[in-house]
């Protein structure tokens, strides 16, 4: 290969970064704040995604109306799955208050485990909604490439990249300098103490669930207009690259989730270049079973006191 290729590669594979970091966001911030993963999460982005291919399909709406339909739908699901999978614990339970000791409490494995059930009751109501295995979704991808002398770029990419920047930053500052921010790392890391200094835990819970399914609504929408159709397998590819791009850029750090989808975009591209398709995909696993041993698990890392970009007030 040479240098021009090797170039067109590394920057597909940057492009490519815009849509891992928008379904990783809600991830890291779920984590970051209730220190348990959410495994329905891609599933509640998928039963979004088919109830907005079903009244494309079924009503050809507009555009818009679609997708807000999209955003309601997640923002539902993940007032389901919290309420099923993620009760708040009661002031001064052990491990409402938690440092940084790995391991799984007995809550934890509960609410990984219900996550999980609830993953596979969302994937059935979707594939029951809509039962072909291809479904139509708005399409709203470039229909041309930019050329910057030897080297190719897509506009609609680049937007999503922007787009990607442009949330981590949103929310990188939110989490600095707002009340919500800091009743979001306040639950995240002293609960018990917030509980009893006044903050209504369980509301606040509840809101930041709200607001972590919003963004996957969006991403959903975002990924795939860029598709123009929506598979069964759209709730695991959420999952999968969302925890991927979260895990290598430091689960719970939100700038964290950029740097590692840019990592996964890269190393992906050259991958399926080498490898084919089933190797792009390979990697992806891979790279997850590597941070994980190097990580040594999945260590309870909150909204933390050194991430470049989340800092205690």
């Amino acid at each position: 290969m040479d240098a021009t290729g090797w170039l067109q590669l590394t920057l597909d594979g940057l492009l490519n970064a815009g849509p891992y970091a928008l379904v990783g966001l809600g991830l890291t911030l779920g984590f970051g704040t209730l220190r348990r993963i959410n495994l329905a999460y891609g599933a509640s982005a998928m039963l979004a995604a088919y109830a907005g291919a079903w009244l494309h399909a079924t009503y050809v709406l507009p555009v818009v109306v679609v997708m807000a339909a999209v955003v309601a739908v997640a923002a539902l699901a993940g007032l389901y799955v919290e309420w099923l999978c993620f009760p708040d614990a009661p002031a001064g339970e052990a491990g409402a208050a938690r440092g940084t000791t790995v391991g799984l409490d007995g809550r934890e494995v509960v609410a990984l485990a219900a996550s999980f059930a609830v993953w596979m009751q969302l994937e059935q109501v979707s594939v029951g909604l809509l039962p072909h295995h291809l479904n139509p979704f708005p399409f709203l991808a470039a229909t041309g490439e930019w050329d910057i002398g030897p080297l190719a770029l897509r506009p609609d990419r680049l937007l999503l990249l922007a787009l990607a920047a442009g949330l981590t930053a949103a929310l990188t500052w939110m989490l600095r300098h707002t009340r919500t921010g800091l009743a979001w790392r306040a639950m995240a890391n002293q609960r018990t103490a917030a509980q009893l200094s006044g903050l209504a835990v369980s509301r606040v819970q509840r809101g930041a669930f709200i607001a972590f399914s919003v963004l996957a609504g969006l991403a959903a929408c975002a990924v795939l207009a860029l598709e123009g159709q929506v598979t069964p397998m759209f709730g695991m590819w959420v999952l999968v690259k969302g925890l991927v791009a979260a895990m290598l850029g430091g689960l719970g750090s939100v700038p964290g989730v950029l740097v590692g989808a840019l990592v996964l975009g890269i190393v992906e591209a050259h991958a399926q270049a080498a490898f084919g398709a089933i190797g792009r995909e390979a990697t992806a696993w891979a790279l997850l079973l590597a941070v994980l041993v190097w990580r040594g698990g999945l260590s309870r890392r909150p909204f933390r006191r050194n991430s470049p970009g989340v800092r205690h007030a």
